[in-house]
């Protein structure tokens, strides 16, 4: 009788943890941001990678740019604009001395990434009908949490992207 109860207490444990679990796995791509319906793309951290960027001033962040398939064909083959389906993702750290390679360097010069800026994940989605508004593009920001970033922090996106029309709203270059 005690074996069965042991059993029954050790079942719901294991039920309760994996309920848990796939629950907070799964709320940041459950959650999609508000105006273009945006969510995280699943295996989007395995996309190659079309860039780096050190951003200075206020953002201060280190950033590697990845894309789809569609990206990345867009990017090689130069084809502007780029097609429909094209996801473009920004990743962004903090960076912070490196001692250890410094050490070897003899003096400050080597940095790595650092913690994770407040909204992490940026991601451009284009959609040419969906999003004909804001020149074929969706845009989507995620905190480091995964949670969506509210409509007015998304409406500042495309005001900053229409000085580089001309390159169909995007500012990275592909870095083969």
């Amino acid at each position: 009788m005690k074996r069965i109860a042991l059993l029954l207490v050790a079942i719901a444990a294991v039920a309760g943890v994996v309920t848990f679990t796939a629950r907070a796995s799964g709320r940041a791509d459950e959650d999609a941001v508000p105006i273009f319906g945006i969510k995280i793309p699943p295996g989007y951290r395995d996309w190659k990678l079309i860039s780096v960027a050190h951003e200075e001033g206020n953002l201060n962040d280190l950033r590697a740019i990845l894309g789809n398939d569609a990206a990345i064909m867009a990017y090689r083959e130069g084809k502007l604009p780029f097609p429909d389906g094209t996801i473009i993702a920004r990743l962004a750290w903090s960076y912070v001395p490196s001692e250890e390679n410094n050490k070897v360097f003899g003096r400050r010069q080597s940095f790595v990434p650092g913690p994770q800026p407040d909204w992490y994940l940026q991601l451009m989605v284009k959609d040419s009908r969906k999003y004909a508004a804001t020149g074929g593009w969706g845009f989507a920001q995620f905190d480091k949490s995964g949670k969506p970033a509210d409509e007015a922090m998304l409406k500042t996106c495309f005001p900053c992207h229409e000085p580089v029309k001309a390159r169909d709203f995007v500012f990275t270059h592909y870095a083969p």
